[in-house]
């Protein structure tokens, strides 16, 4: 294995650097972070590349490089879904976002359950949206978390250390209380300029792996001769419906996320969100190759041996450990690890927002100042509180984490994305389908993995399985659009408070 005092030397070092440019945020585009626009959403300056780095180390987490590998490891071709589904996904990020970044930033919006609110008029609606959507993110920042141990996991057994459960929670806890650090200190802001750094080493380690294993193995027919015996190894029949339904739940739900909703408003004007997010296909590229590495890993029997041993989730840094030089594993290394701490940040900074905002301060009167500070200690207790959520949650993929959070996100599609063309829905039967939307995902998950280890997300139907998430969501908007239709049989009219349509023309106007 070609993991020793250099591969740790360089590592450290790395995250030295990470750590200060963290840090260092706060300085950079001085703002008065003690208001909550300036500190989680990092005074809505941030250009085209910014926001597509921001978004990249957003939305490209451990779940592109460690649960989507993991899962070819495991199951092969099913997963491809994620590739196609990031071709859905940015078609939804321009057909929306722009909309609800035109809003906002007029009304002085920070969440989507702010938006919610007045647009249905409903401080119960936006307090749940508000809920779901931060109950949603521990899930995900979960799976960061085990895309961490992963790397932990390898480098610890290369350098000659047993993995052992103390050693491992006590690296996440020292890795999380720089993060804790530097994200009460900088905000969104320490999250933007992290992200570059940490897309920078990950193009680095996609691009030079993905040329030189094959290179040394007598190319990708050597691999996929290996893999032939294993089952799933393509795509059969009976998953061709789990397959398509798991990209558009996947696809629907992703913008749905605080985190990604945030980022989106963090852009300097409408323009710039536009071409940030158009870019954000090139990712798409480094996901598909990506999950070749769970492909690769079969011609490389000690890394195959160390991924089956561990259930797929070292399957990247196994084959790096194997295949690269110790300095550049290094590199990769911090690479993987800060992919998970970044968007850890990112998705807790999100969470904040929304609980400040949208639940807190229903109650309590808080000051622009009280709002911020309330909004960083709970961003430090979110990342705390992921961290024990994977000590209580069992599950055989890394990748059902995230599916796990977009079965609960996506039920906030109707109040969020369907408010920004329409406001014939009425508020209390939006609420109504949030609910039952949530529940039945919840309870047909956990029916269908019996009450224990989630093992699949899916839900077996005369048509194969399909994605608990869109049959949560069938159910949510069926509440949804028969309330409605009740209430105004008994006289509910929509209010006519927020016309998105005209406030949309009349901004561009300008």
């Amino acid at each position: 294995m070609n993991v020793d005092i250099s591969t740790l030397t360089i590592f450290i070092v790395l995250f030295a650097i990470f750590a200060f440019l963290g840090f260092y945020g706060a300085r950079w585009r001085r703002g008065d972070l003690s208001r909550l626009d300036e500190w989680g959403l990092g005074g809505r300056r941030l250009g085209i590349l910014l926001v597509w780095f921001l978004m990249g180390a957003d939305l490209y987490t451990a779940y592109t490089f460690i649960a989507v590998p993991e899962l070819a490891f495991k199951s092969g071709a099913l997963a491809y879904f994620a590739v196609f589904y990031v071709g859905l996904t940015f078609p939804i990020a321009l057909l929306t976002m722009p909309r609800l970044w035109t809003v906002s930033r007029n009304r002085g919006y920070v969440t989507a359950a702010d938006f919610v609110k007045d647009r249905f008029g409903s401080r119960a609606l936006a307090i749940a949206v508000a809920l779901v959507g931060a109950v949603a993110e521990i899930p995900y920042i979960a799976l960061q978390i085990f895309g961490m141990q992963a790397v932990l996991i390898v480098m610890l057994i290369g350098l000659g250390l047993p993995p052992t459960r103390l050693t491992l929670d006590l690296s996440l806890l020292i890795a999380f209380i720089v993060l804790a650090a530097f994200t009460i200190t900088s905000g969104l802001r320490g999250a933007a300029l992290t992200g570059v750094f940490k897309d920078m080493l990950i193009w680095i380690t996609v691009l030079a792996t993905i040329i030189a294993v094959p290179l040394s193995i007598g190319g990708f027919s050597t691999a996929f001769h290996a893999v032939k015996p294993i089952p799933y190894s393509y795509l059969p029949p009976s998953a061709l419906s789990a397959f398509w339904t798991l990209a558009v739940g996947s696809a629907l739900a992703l913008y749905l996320y605080p985190h990604a909703i945030n980022g989106s408003l963090s852009a300097e004007d409408k323009k710039k969100l536009k071409y940030g997010t158009a870019l954000l296909p090139i990712y798409g590229i480094g996901l598909a190759l990506l999950a070749l590495f769970g492909i690769l890993v079969f011609a490389i029997k000690p890394a195959y041996t160390l991924s089956a041993k561990y259930g797929g989730i070292t399957t990247v840094p196994a084959l790096l450990a194997y295949s690269m030089p110790s300095w550049f594993n290094g590199i990769a290394f911090l690479g993987i690890f800060i992919g998970g701490l970044v968007p850890a940040a990112i998705m807790a900074i999100g969470s904040a927002n929304l609980l400040v905002r949208n639940v807190v301060k229903e109650f309590y009167n808080l000051t622009p100042r009280g709002e911020a500070t309330l909004a960083k200690w709970i961003s430090t207790a979110f990342k705390f509180l992921a961290l024990a959520f994977i000590f209580v949650v069992p599950l055989s993929y890394a990748i059902g984490l995230q599916l796990l959070g977009g079965i609960i996100i996506l039920q906030t599609l109707p109040p969020v994305f369907l408010g920004l063309f329409t406001n014939k829905l009425e508020g209390r039967s939006l609420l109504a389908g949030l609910i039952g939307g949530v529940a039945s995902g919840v309870v047909l998950t956990a029916y269908v993995n019996h009450f224990g280890a989630i093992t699949t997300t899916s839900y077996p139907t005369p048509l194969g399985g399909i994605y608990i998430a869109l049959i949560a969501l069938a159910i949510n908007l069926v509440i949804s659009l028969v309330g409605t239709a009740i209430a105004m049989a008994m006289g509910w009219k929509p209010k006519e408070v927020i016309k998105t349509e005209e406030l949309v023309r009349t901004i561009e106007e300008k």
